[in-house]
């Protein structure tokens, strides 16, 4: 890249003060950390994965001249996008032989007043609600991890081709073919518009009364005819051997797994979704991800696997 400062706005520290120096440059990163940990968690699907990117993105900056950098941000993202690209590929190796269906890890976050739409960056805001949800990010498995990242990178993320182009290798033509294919089959799979979180509530609100109640009827009217449920217990826990649709066989799958009620329910942001969080009388915990559209359940989604509710679990 062109020489220049750090960043926008921003006149590189003098090498007389190394010191001072240091703090600026980490000063500077630490204000890209929650884009960076966004773009990484968009491509891997998992929160490590993303930590260990931006972590070693970090380690990346400190070994080069930062005054030959124009653009910080830019600078960074491409370096996360290349550690995530990389991390991705042997992800899916992995998941390959994984135990049942795979989800991603899922974000969770407190519903509190305010906290649906409070931001301090609404561009954050966006990325968190458009482009991790949990629905979503089980439709960008069907890509191949080119499509994948050069999809997030210039449609979600806002990057130009030229710049995504240097992530995967290829030219910027390419790059755009590449984002054409991966944007039709997202647009062809991906759930319907969400409602909006007070919608989401209302409805999910209804799901968990419908349950907690063992009312099949109540339960079906909630869902929508062609509802899909999945979840993910790595085989370390239960969970539901595959796939399951439609409304009545949805319900009944439910009702069934809730004959012994939960020890523990509570509302929460899943990815930027109302959802909800909740032990069984067992004590294993789950996170429950749910798409609303048109006063319907659309699709649900359970993670189960402990390894991936750790954090939560000592929270």
């Amino acid at each position: 890249m062109a020489e220049g400062d750090v960043g926008e706005g921003r006149t590189p520290v003098s090498e007389g003060e190394p010191g001072a120096y240091a703090d600026a440059l980490a000063d500077r990163f630490e204000e890209q950390r929650r884009h960076l940990e966004h773009v990484a968690y968009a491509v891997t699907g998992s929160r490590a994965a993303a930590e260990d990117c931006v972590q070693e993105s970090w380690l990346r900056l400190q070994r080069v001249d930062p005054g030959g950098i124009r653009d910080l941000r830019a600078w960074l993202t491409t370096t996360v996008g290349h550690l995530a690209l990389d991390q991705l590929g042997s992800a899916q190796a992995r998941r390959e032989h994984y135990v049942g269906t795979w989800l991603p890890e899922p974000v969770v976050e407190p519903l509190v007043p305010g906290v649906a739409t409070a931001a301090a960056d609404p561009a954050d805001r966006i990325t968190l609600d458009e482009s991790l949800s949990v629905a979503l990010l089980v439709v960008l498995e069907r890509l191949s991890p080119a499509q994948r990242v050069a999809y997030l990178l210039h449609d979600v993320f806002g990057m130009p081709f030229d710049e995504v182009a240097e992530v995967v290798g290829r030219s910027p033509s390419a790059v755009r073919q590449l984002a054409s294919r991966a944007r039709k089959d997202v647009r062809d799979h991906q759930p319907r518009a969400r409602a909006s979180v007070p919608e989401q509530r209302e409805v999910v609100d209804a799901f968990v009364a419908a349950c907690s109640g063992g009312d099949l009827g109540a339960l079906v009217s909630v869902l929508d005819p062609a509802v899909v449920l999945r979840s993910d217990g790595g085989g370390k826990v239960s969970a539901l051997r595959g796939v399951q649709r439609g409304a009545d066989q949805v319900a009944r799958v439910l009702l069934g797994f809730l004959r012994k009620p939960p020890l523990e329910m509570r509302p929460v942001l899943v990815n930027g979704s109302y959802g909800v969080l909740a032990r069984d009388w067992a004590g294993v915990l789950s996170v429950v991800s749910f798409v609303v559209s048109d006063g319907h359940v659309v699709a649900i989604d359970i993670v189960r696997n402990p390894d991936k509710l750790a954090g939560l679990d000592e929270a």
